[in-house]
């Protein structure tokens, strides 16, 4: 069976993970149906995407069966194979919507462990329930994050929040996490909040908020101020005076919508 859902509506691509009496454990199938919803996504006219589970919790990392299956095979074979860009394919799970060039908003609820909450962190935006769960759990399975939190959780959170979470695997609740800079914020209601700020940003010029996207990522990556600044010129250089701005320029004047070609 599916599980993985991509509905595209309104430049919005809504993927949703459709396992919810599993709590959308991560098996396989799961695996592949969400690089190819990233790939399908990529592949659109989607200017945000809203990355949702259904049921009472958003994922609760890796399925039970699915974990003692890896355990006997070799490690090496499929850890080290770089299949997708940089990462390995688990590691994709999370960095294929960290490469989209469009903005990701998470909609979290219930249980978001392991390897749930790496896919939570490759979103650029999570907005959480008063009841989300959230934890670093690969200790607990005498592991480590591996499936792209180590590249993603020292960009939201201080050194020693992080080593606390990752030596423990103690679940946090969603108002720990966003004290931290785990999570965005918190919403009673985070999958409609998700797709309300989801249809503000669509509303937004496309190709400026691509280079939104570029530029941040490339502030991110450790570049030197001098790099900063010379790629700030760069993208905006792109920008300035093309039809997309220009139409920006008028639906401010004339208080109207934009409208994008």
């Amino acid at each position: 069976m599916a599980r993985v859902s991509v509905e595209i509506k309104d430049h919005i691509a809504h993927v949703t993970l459709t396992r919810g009496d599993k709590m959308n454990a991560l098996d396989d199938a799961m695996v592949k149906g969400i690089l190819a919803a990233g790939a399908q996504v990529a592949d659109s006219d989607a200017r945000a995407v809203v990355l949702s589970g259904e049921g009472k919790s958003f994922c609760a990392g890796l399925d039970l069966m699915s974990f003692m299956s890896m355990g006997q095979s070799d490690p090496e074979t499929w850890l080290m194979e770089r299949s997708h860009h940089d990462a390995n394919e688990m590691q994709a799970v999370s960095m294929i919507w960290r490469r989209l060039e469009i903005p990701v908003i998470a909609a979290l609820q219930g249980a978001t462990y392991g390897g749930g909450l790496q896919l939570a962190l490759g979103a650029d935006i999570r907005i959480a329930a008063p009841d989300t769960k959230l934890a670093v759990m690969e200790m607990k399975w005498g592991l480590i994050p591996d499936m792209g939190g180590m590249a993603l959780l020292p960009k939201l959170v201080r050194s020693d929040v992080l080593r606390q979470l990752t030596y423990t695997a103690t679940p946090i609740s969603a108002q720990q996490a966003a004290d931290w800079g785990m999570v965005t914020s918190i919403s009673d209601d985070p999958l409609a909040a998700a797709q309300a700020l989801a249809t503000e940003i669509a509303g937004k010029g496309p190709t400026a908020m691509r280079a939104a996207k570029r530029m941040i990522e490339y502030a991110e990556s450790g570049a030197s101020q001098a790099e900063v600044l010379l790629r700030e010129s760069a993208e905006q250089v792109k920008l300035i005076g093309k039809p997309e701005q220009m139409e920006v320029i008028a639906a401010q004047m004339q208080k109207r919508a934009p409208v994008f070609k």
